[in-house]
């Protein structure tokens, strides 16, 4: 009778144990400068967010959005989010849109290939206004966070309701909300670890504004005389520990071996962050504002000690990438075509980076930015939009548009391979190639619907007030 018990309970194990499904933690920072970890050469000591590059690889080229909401919702669907109406700009708090239900998300489709364990400590910022939108809807079983991005680190307030919550309910836990991320995460590795494979998606508010930390964290930062940029690295530094606390969560657990871990930051650096050596930050479709601080760990699986992988990987391949990982291969779900590629050959040193092409948008007010990577060439188009403009893009009245000079357009093209600080502009040497390349922009631009999906940069409506503790509507 034992031996049959032992043989049925091993019978239930082995689909796990045979595809070596390992637990995986995806942590995002929050408009992190490319510099602004030490491993970069930079001036903040960041010695866990260094642990994973060092003890994992360094993923060199990994590019994000210009902002976070749609990085937030390509990472969770494998998608372009102008494919859904997501991509335009971020999710603001008035606003209606969300990631659609026809899409899979990440943790749908880890839960698909029998993770029974997914949860989200931190900002989600992809849909609050309608409860479809919850992560507890989108395929996770736990939540703990805060639906917008910049709330207060102190209060959770966000237009003067708490934006603090666990599941559907507020959440009044009091406390530093990155402390806070890493308490939750901790507790939810200590629940899990051993318990078949897990999947924990830890995304930071931090160091996005406003600018606030504890007390204790600026002292090694005295002698940085901006205030601003003080109190900046010093939120790195906080987050960078809550960090370590996670990492020592899976060795206290003895699941560091067999977890892939996975950091980077939703997109480029503000202006009191470093981005150096790569042109320009947050907002914009230059180096600086999509190529972002990546590195990935999984020890029994990936040989790194530091390895640099040269290739280029964006948002898009996670959640493909990830899907491999889980043992699905390349089982689809409903959220098809998918627009990012499973890179886990090229990041396990298997096989050499190749050419790819990557789209990057933003628009804000009808200015719009369009660029397009191919191969070792980056195209840069800046001006109205390059279909047309739309009656919804308008600006507010008495909203000062971005564009300085109207109907004006500008294209500029770089060798990457040659200049990737983006420092000298081929466009009027390379005719041909920016006539082709631009026609590619037209094409991906034409995937964005304009019927249906509430315009991402539409003004507050007259009179708009937030929710009662951000609680989210049937």
């Amino acid at each position: 009778m034992i031996g049959t018990v032992f043989l049925l309970a091993t019978l239930a194990l082995a689909p796990t144990l045979a595809r070596g499904q390992p637990n995986i933690v995806l942590i995002l920072a929050d408009d992190l400068g490319w510099n602004d970890v030490s491993y970069h050469g930079g001036q903040i000591p960041t010695p866990n967010i260094d642990r994973i590059a060092q003890e994992g690889v360094q993923l060199d080229r990994f590019y994000a959005c210009p902002v976070c909401s749609p990085t937030r919702a390509g990472l969770m669907t494998g998608r372009y989010p102008i494919r859904f109406g997501m991509q335009r700009a971020v999710c603001r708090p008035y606003l209606e849109a969300g990631v659609p239900a026809s899409e899979e998300t990440l943790a749908e489709m880890l839960g698909r290939a029998g993770y029974r364990h997914r949860g989200i400590v931190g900002k989600w910022h992809i849909g609050h206004a309608f409860r479809r939108f919850h992560p507890l809807n989108q395929g996770f079983g736990l939540f703990v966070g805060h639906y917008n991005g910049n709330i207060d680190y102190f209060s959770h307030h966000r237009e003067g309701e708490l934006d603090w919550h666990r599941g559907f309910d507020a959440n009044h836990d009091e406390g530093y909300s990155t402390d806070l991320i890493a308490k939750e995460s901790v507790s939810f590795i200590d629940s899990h670890a051993g318990d078949g494979p897990f999947f924990l998606y830890v995304a930071f508010n931090a160091p996005h504004t406003p600018l606030q930390v504890p007390e204790e964290w600026l002292a090694p930062f005295v002698q940085v005389e901006d205030e601003r940029r003080r109190t900046y690295m010093a939120m790195v530094a906080a987050m960078d520990a809550a960090i370590g606390q996670i990492l020592d969560a899976l060795d206290r657990n003895r699941a560091d071996q067999d977890t892939l871990v996975w950091f980077a930051s939703d997109n480029g650096g503000q202006a009191l962050a470093d981005n150096t050596p790569l042109r320009a930050g947050k907002g914009t479709v230059y180096e600086g504002g999509i190529r972002v601080a990546a590195a990935l760990r999984w020890p029994n699986a990936i040989s790194g000690n530091g390895r640099t992988v040269s290739g280029l990987v964006s948002y898009l391949d996670v959640l493909p990438t990830l899907r491999h990982v889980a043992g699905l291969g390349d089982a689809g779900g409903p959220g098809e075509p998918l627009d990012g590629e499973d890179m886990f050959e090229l990041i396990a040193g298997k096989r050499p980076p190749i050419g790819r092409r990557f789209f990057s948008y933003y628009e804000r007010y009808g200015d719009e930015q369009l660029a397009l990577i191919d191969g070792d060439w980056k195209i840069v188009r800046r001006g109205p939009p390059i279909l047309g403009a739309n009656p919804a893009d308008a600006p507010p009245p008495g909203h000062a548009s971005l564009r300085r000079e109207p109907n004006s357009e500008r294209v500029e093209l770089f060798n990457l391979a040659k200049d990737p600080r983006e420092r000298s502009d081929l466009a009027g040497r390379e005719t041909g190639r920016v006539r082709s390349m631009l026609e590619r922009l037209r094409k991906f631009r034409a995937l964005r619907e304009d019927g249906g999906v509430p315009p991402m940069t539409a003004p507050a409506p007259t009179g708009w007030k937030a929710p009662t503790e951000w609680q989210m509507a049937e």
